[in-house]
């Protein structure tokens, strides 16, 4: 890992000046980072089948927050447009976005594996299996509320990892990043066909089944962002603490434990953690692949290695390009709205081809 490599070197005055330069450029690219995040989130409440220019939001922010005066030329169905509709879709896809991808850094930083995504490994058909099966056979806990589907994504999507990890080490004692991959693709298409399967069987859950196979942040309300941006605080939080774990973990679970950690305490307490981002980002709004893939590689790219620099930077870049994604679903061939999951399919297909090709080879490093 490139960021560990010289403490003694770090200890003279040169050395303190290049680690500062460092810090300094990667302080510049969490800026850039944020601007672009805040652009696409305004480009995305401003765009749709009624246009609202920057500074309508502006105006339509200040009074609902400061009591402001709005223009007279401000009509009233924009702000409900703004303030029922589109904010609460675009925060929601922000955090959605930002949740899969710090658990895809996660992920890929236990299992020492730069192919290992909530995705890939089957986990978010996963939770959305375990939300359908809450739905479908209707099951109300009047104590839980709306928190009844997370826990039931939660659940689905962490006994997916579990199964794929147990399979793996079965198949492969090295369990090496290919055939990880290849049995979260099977778990994937098994959950997936139990989806269907679902949707035959129950036909009244059919749209609410498809929708979740394929993603969509339509009709959502603001309690969903509500209570994703409690669940990613949380995790942003508790990960951001045990940086220096995940740090460790990235070299492999010899070096990990004779570092002082334990590696399958905090590995299970980890992916429990990324399942659990998992599960209740897609019981809102569905399987969405690639996301959690692409994210971390590109963060790793722009800051390095060190999860106390990749963990937020991630969060900001799945976010920016979940709203994105989410803003071409309803907006290229508007009226008609396809599901974001294709979106996000067309990018992180060929990304994961190449990156498959490109570990394989030896080309992808961190």
């Amino acid at each position: 890992m490139k960021e560990t490599f010289i403490p003694a070197y770090e200890n003279t005055l040169a050395g303190r000046h290049f680690h500062g330069n460092r810090i300094m450029n990667k302080k510049k690219i969490c800026v850039l980072v944020v601007l672009a995040a805040l652009s696409v989130m305004c480009l995305g409440i401003g765009a749709g089948s009624v246009g609202i220019p920057l500074q309508h939001q502006l105006q339509i922010y200040g009074e609902k927050l400061f009591g402001f005066s709005r223009s007279a030329d401000i009509p009233a169905s924009e702000v409900t447009i703004l303030m029922t509709i589109r904010m609460p879709r675009v925060l929601l896809s922000f955090l959605v976005g930002g949740g899969l991808a710090i658990a895809g850094v996660v992920t890929q930083s236990v299992l020492q594996n730069p192919l290992a995504s909530s995705y890939t490994l089957g986990v978010s058909s996963g939770a959305a299996l375990g939300a359908a099966i809450m739905t479908v056979l209707e099951v109300s806990i009047p104590v839980l509320g709306i928190f009844l589907l997370p826990l039931g994504g939660f659940a689905g999507g962490l006994l997916v990892v579990m199964l794929v990890m147990g399979f793996s080490a079965r198949i492969d004692h090295g369990v090496s990043s290919q055939t990880v991959v290849l049995i979260g693709m099977v778990a994937s298409m098994f959950t997936n066909a139990v989806l269907m399967l679902l949707s035959i069987l129950f036909v009244q859950h059919e749209h609410q089944i498809l929708v979740w196979t394929m993603g969509s942040f339509n009709g959502k309300r603001w309690i969903h962002p509500l209570i994703l941006f409690i669940a990613d605080a949380i995790a942003l939080v508790v990960l951001l603490s045990r940086h220096r774990e995940l740090d460790i973990l990235s070299f492999g679970d010899e070096r990990a434990m004779s570092m002082g950690v334990n590696a399958s305490r905090d590995k299970l307490l980890l992916l429990i953690a990324s399942s659990l981002l998992t599960g209740v980002s897609v019981c809102f709004t569905g399987t969405i692949g690639f996301v959690d893939l692409i994210a971390p590689h590109v963060s790793r790219r722009l800051v390095g290695a060190s999860h106390r620099w990749m963990l937020p930077v991630s969060f900001l870049l799945g976010g920016t390009l979940m709203t994105a994604a989410d803003l071409i679903s309803r907006t290229v061939f508007a009226p008609i709205e396809i599901p974001v999951g294709a979106v996000t399919a067309l990018i992180g297909a060929p990304f994961f081809v190449w990156l498959y090709f490109g570990t394989s080879k030896g080309g992808v490093r961190g």
